[in-house]
């Protein structure tokens, strides 16, 4: 006989799990050694930069690691990506009324990423957001991830409400650390699924991209 479920109560339990997972993951992540952190790092990038997707992509969406988390280090990718010409995007969040928008912006070199009021450095304001077809690519943070793609971040929501405005055509592609793997996490119906899960021990492909870049 099937069991009746109260979706409130799921959900309270599935945010309250959610939670727990946020508090072990950041701690655990804070704790790894710069050197350590420097060297998954590198691993990652090196599988990043053989991926079909960002080896043809014309413009790239990154993330600057934020001060003090311990967040997967892209920034020798940014400066082989601005030796290529790819144009490079990064995000940014604009007060507006009792909310924000959000989005990304291009920018020339790194130094036109500053703190801006967040704990994240932004593009400057004045540069017009990216719109639908000008990023082939998005890399995205995350503080935990299923190899089916799904995110576990800080709760802020910003991938979630950001990525429908560029992907598709983008291809979305999350970036973590080994230990950040999760066997399951609650899904709730904002959370968007990445492309490609890339970690610095293997890759996920839960869209069945690469799949369909060899064939």
């Amino acid at each position: 006989m099937p069991i009746a479920t109260d979706p409130e109560l799921e959900q309270q339990l599935g945010q309250r799990a959610k939670k727990q997972l946020r508090a072990r993951l950041s701690a655990t992540r804070r704790a790894l050694p710069a050197a350590a952190v420097a060297a998954r790092s590198a691993r990652i990038i090196a599988v990043l930069e053989q991926l079909p997707a960002l080896r043809d992509a014309r413009s790239v969406a990154s993330f600057w690691p934020m001060e003090g988390r311990a967040e997967v280090d892209l920034r020798p990718l940014d400066q082989a990506l601005a030796s290529r010409g790819v144009a490079r995007y990064y995000p940014f969040m604009d007060a507006r009324g009792e909310g924000y928008t959000t989005g990304f912006r291009r920018i020339e070199q790194s130094a036109d990423l500053q703190l801006r009021g967040r704990r994240f450095v932004e593009p400057p304001p004045e540069v017009p957001a990216a719109r639908r077809g000008e990023i082939d690519v998005v890399l995205v943070p995350a503080l935990g991830v299923t190899p089916a793609g799904h995110r576990l971040g800080f709760g802020m929501g910003f991938y979630d409400s950001t990525l429908p405005d560029v992907a598709p055509p983008a291809v979305k592609i999350v970036v973590a650390f080994s230990f950040q793997l999760l066997a399951e996490l609650f899904i709730e119906p904002h959370d968007i699924a990445c492309d490609l899960v890339v970690t610095d021990t293997g890759v996920f492909d839960p869209s069945g991209l690469l799949s369909r870049s060899s064939a």
